[in-house]
């Protein structure tokens, strides 16, 4: 799993990150300056698994003082841990990404390979991001652990780099208008990173339709190797960015310290709903409990002329669900 979320800004001492293997060790060391991004998109990744499954029976909950911060879900090949990997990939790229176009490092800055001929009523301008950069940096750091000849090390390889192909695939022109009082005389643009959450709803589709995997021994000079090949003839091979897994996951519904389920007790369910994050199926069958809750809001506001707005508080009680 990931360990760098709780990563701070400069400076960093390589030697005290836990769970380091040598080669992303020496990364650490001839990368300093970007270390804190690198940490920042990790951080980044969890925050949008958590938004993405907030709503599943496995909602991307994270163990506090733990190195494997996910606990033993991320131990098996599941369609989970390839989201977690794919997501932090992902993360790690974009935040570098970003923070190069922001000017915080020396050994990185904005992108001048994509220039090409500005199009009709707009020129280059601006600062593009440099996403191959963040890219290559993900690459370095995250696939250092997946050095392994196994089937595993195959599978994590695999779905970091469809977290970063989706970075690359959805790089956009951002443009800003100039002229007087905003006309669009003329438009400056850049190259810019989709938002992550973009990313993220993009990875959740690929989560949702990942390929199942099955894993097949070879013998080569350096020994036994292990790769995967789609399950079923019948559906299409898994693309480059898609998500794949070879071993089934555990329902979630019940707490499992083995298998890392927390269950899904006391979980707050939406009553109206007959998808997963529904009291149906959310609670696995148990039933749900209801309470009231208060709820202080703000309301009867006024836009007074020129320019402010006053409001009322008021109190507003709402029916709150939660799983059995």
């Amino acid at each position: 799993a990931y360990q760098y979320s709780s990563l701070g800004s400069q400076p960093i001492l390589c030697g005290s990150i836990p769970g380091l293997v040598p080669k992303q060790l020496r990364f650490c060391r001839n990368y300093i300056e970007i270390m804190p991004s690198v940490a920042e998109g990790v951080k980044l990744g969890i925050q949008e698994c958590q938004h993405q499954f907030r709503g599943r029976r496995w909602n991307c909950t994270t163990i506090k003082d733990n190195l494997a911060i996910f606990g033993p879900v991320l131990d098996k090949a599941t369609r989970e841990s390839a989201f977690v990997h794919a997501i932090a990939s992902a993360g790690v790229a974009f935040a570098v990404t970003r923070s190069c176009a922001e000017g915080t490092s020396t050994m990185c800055g904005c992108d001048s390979h994509h220039k090409g001929p500005p199009g009709e009523g707009w020129k280059w301008g601006g600062c593009s991001e440099d996403a191959e950069f963040g890219v290559l940096v993900s690459r370095e750091f995250a696939d250092a652990r997946e050095n392994r000849p196994d089937a595993r090390s195959a599978m994590n390889r695999h779905n970091n780099e469809a977290g970063r192909m989706t970075i690359l695939e959805n790089m956009h022109l951002r443009c800003k208008c100039h002229g007087l009082s905003g006309s669009c005389e003329v438009k400056t643009c850049w190259w810019a990173q989709p938002d992550f959450r973009l990313l993220g709803d993009y990875l959740k589709d690929k989560y949702d339709s990942a390929s199942e995997m099955m894993v097949e021994k070879h013998r080569e000079s350096r020994g036994w190797v292990e790769t995967l090949r789609a399950k079923y003839a019948f559906f299409k091979h898994p693309t480059e960015r898609d998500l794949v897994y070879y071993e089934g996951s555990p329902n979630f519904c019940e707490p499992n310290p083995e298998t890392g389920s927390f269950g899904t007790r006391d979980r707050v369910c939406n009553v109206s709903s007959h998808g997963i994050e529904g009291c149906d199926l959310l609670c696995c069958g148990r039933g749900h409990n209801t309470r009231t809750e208060k709820r202080k809001e703000k309301c009867h506001c006024i836009f007074h002329w020129c320019c402010y707005v006053s409001c009322q508080e008021c109190v507003r009680v709402y029916d709150v669900h939660t799983c059995k």
